[in-house]
C-alpha cells in the first residue's frame, strides 16, 4: 500500500513540475495554466481511486485463504466464536481498550512518582535510591572495601 501511495504522489510530482518520467510526458514545460492543473489533477484523482480499490481487491483476495484456515482450525480444536470473541477482547490485566483510548494515554503526561533515597552519605548527606549507575562515592567506597550495606538509611 505504502509503495502504490508513493507511487501516485511521485506521478503527481512529475505532472505538476513537468517532468518527464516513463509514460507520462508533459508539453507545456514549467508553466501549467490552471486548466491544464486542474484536468491533470482530475486524472491523478482518477487513477488514485482505482488503485485504491485495486488495493482493497487485493486485500480482499488475500483474506479469503486466511479466514478459511481459521474456520479450518476452529473446527478441527472445537473452538467457538464465543471463544474467539472472549480471547480477542481480553487484554494483559483487564478489558481491550480503542485505539483512541491507547492514543490518549500515550498522549497525556504521566507524572513520575519520586523513589525514596536507599543510600546516604554521612559525611556529605548525598542519597541515592539505588537506581541506575552508583554515584562516585558509592563506587570509591567500594574499591577501599567497604559495603554498600555500610550506607543503607535505617528505617
Amino acid at each position: 500500500m505504502a509503495l502504490i501511495t508513493y507511487n501516485i504522489y511521485y506521478r503527481y510530482f512529475a505532472l505538476i513540475n513537468g517532468i518527464s518520467s516513463g509514460r507520462y510526458k508533459l508539453t507545456t514545460g514549467n508553466l501549467m495554466t490552471r486548466e491544464t492543473y486542474s484536468v491533470l489533477k482530475q486524472k491523478i484523482e482518477k487513477e488514485i481511486q482505482k488503485l485504491q480499490k485495486q488495493a482493497q481487491a487485493l486485500q480482499a483476495k488475500q483474506r479469503g485463504p486466511v479466514l478459511t484456515s481459521i474456520v479450518r482450525s476452529m473446527r478441527e480444536y472445537d473452538i467457538t466464536p464465543d471463544d474467539i470473541a472472549a480471547a480477542y477482547n481480553k487484554k494483559a490485566g483487564g478489558a481491550r481498550t480503542s485505539t483512541s483510548a491507547r492514543t490518549a494515554k500515550k498522549t497525556t503526561t504521566t507524572v513520575k512518582r519520586t523513589v525514596p533515597a536507599k543510600y546516604l552519605h554521612p559525611e556529605t548527606k548525598e542519597t541515592w535510591t539505588g537506581r541506575g549507575k552508583a554515584p562516585r562515592w558509592i563506587t570509591n567506597a567500594e574499591a577501599e572495601g567497604k559495603s554498600r550495606n555500610d550506607f543503607l538509611i535505617a528505617k
